[in-house]
């Protein structure tokens, strides 16, 4: 009998054990690919004469991913705060790289590059200069440019310069993917019966037509060499209106034209960083339990914190016969992370300090 006692407890060690060893192994192999921020396909040039030096294209190729990761997660104001950060400041931010297909080309040397900037490190970097970036989630959202030509008393959808241009420069660290509505008769007609009353007009009828929930009604006035834009924007339920005003432009110069869609695009990408934006001055410590034996559930969970990018860190705290506990990191509100949560499918328990997910 004592043998058989010895030798289940010793089966129950070696199950702790095994659990322990699979679950350090899978949230290490997650921790890898969500503490990261990722330039991809980056496309670096350079002159290749008699000083050519292959170095210099490296840090060539660091500095533009690192101003481009800025540009992805930062306002354009707080982007202003970082642009003489130095190469050596970059380079301590970045985990790995790879350079692919490298080629001359004319007397230039053409190559890609891939830049894995560490997670943690550069959110750190943000705080210490009183940034807080963004999460850099990619949106589609439907653009409806209207355009009224106060001086011809005139208003168009698709037969204005906005309309044909709008996707003509999208950059790289863009986030919004404007959808165009479809040049469609009804549309013609439902805006000149509402032409008198436009700002009010809700554009219901139209939007629905596209099956998006986020939506940018940009009204454009223009009278002479003045242009004012009113813009209603509606994103991940949140609405809000901003104006602005251009003076002295000549829509048929290219650059005036450019100047004001920059200025459009630049407000819009503002408002969405904003609304994502990662607080890393907030770092609620969660302890989560979950039943060992539900290994399915186990695996939904740690795939779920995986995903979740206001969860900056996590980790087994212990283990027993019944109960795996988390340690959660996360850099935002208890209520957001019940939600976010939930949408994953997962519902917790938090009547008691240590969460329960049931």
């Amino acid at each position: 009998m004592q043998i058989k006692k010895k030798l289940n407890n010793l089966n129950k060690v070696y199950i702790i054990f095994f659990y322990f060893v699979l679950f350090i192994n899978v949230i290490f192999t997650t921790s890898l690919k969500a503490d990261s921020f990722k330039i991809t396909n980056l496309e670096i040039s350079e002159p290749f004469e008699l000083n050519f030096n292959k170095e210099k294209v490296i840090d060539k190729g660091f500095k533009i991913a690192f101003f481009e990761l800025a540009s992805m997660i930062t306002t354009s104001g707080d982007k202003n705060k970082i642009e003489n950060t130095s190469l050596s400041t970059i380079k301590g931010l970045i985990d790995s790289f790879t350079m692919s297909d490298e080629r001359f080309v004319n007397n230039e040397y053409h190559v890609k590059f891939d830049v894995n900037f560490n997670k943690k490190n550069t959110l750190n970097f943000f705080e210490s200069e009183n940034i807080f970036p963004s999460i850099p989630k990619a949106k589609d959202i439907l653009l409806i440019p209207v355009m009224v030509d106060l001086q011809l008393d005139q208003i168009s959808l698709f037969n204005n310069i906005f309309y044909k241009k709008w996707n003509n420069n999208h950059e790289r660290y863009y986030l919004l993917n404007y959808i165009l509505p479809s040049e469609d008769l009804e549309d013609v007609d439902i805006l000149s019966q509402n032409s008198q009353s436009i700002e009010e007009y809700d554009f219901k009828k139209v939007i629905r037509k596209y099956d998006l929930n986020n939506f940018i009604i940009t009204i454009i006035y223009k009278n002479n060499d003045e242009i004012t834009v009113l813009s209603k924007i509606q994103l991940n339920q949140s609405f809000k209106v901003d104006n602005q005003k251009f003076e002295t432009i000549d829509l048929h110069k290219e650059k005036d034209l450019n100047l004001i869609l920059v200025n459009l695009k630049t407000t819009y990408e503002n408002y969405w960083k904003n609304i994502n934006q990662i607080n890393t001055s907030i770092k609620l410590p969660l302890t989560i339990s979950i039943n060992a034996a539900q290994h399915k559930k186990v695996q939904i969970l740690e795939n779920c914190l995986d995903e979740l990018d206001l969860v900056s860190n996590f980790e087994i705290l212990r283990l027993n016969n019944n109960n795996i506990y988390f340690k959660v990191v996360y850099n935002g509100a208890p209520n957001r992370f019940i939600r976010e949560i939930k949408l994953k499918g997962i519902k917790i328990n938090t009547q008691n300090q240590i969460w329960e997910v049931e």
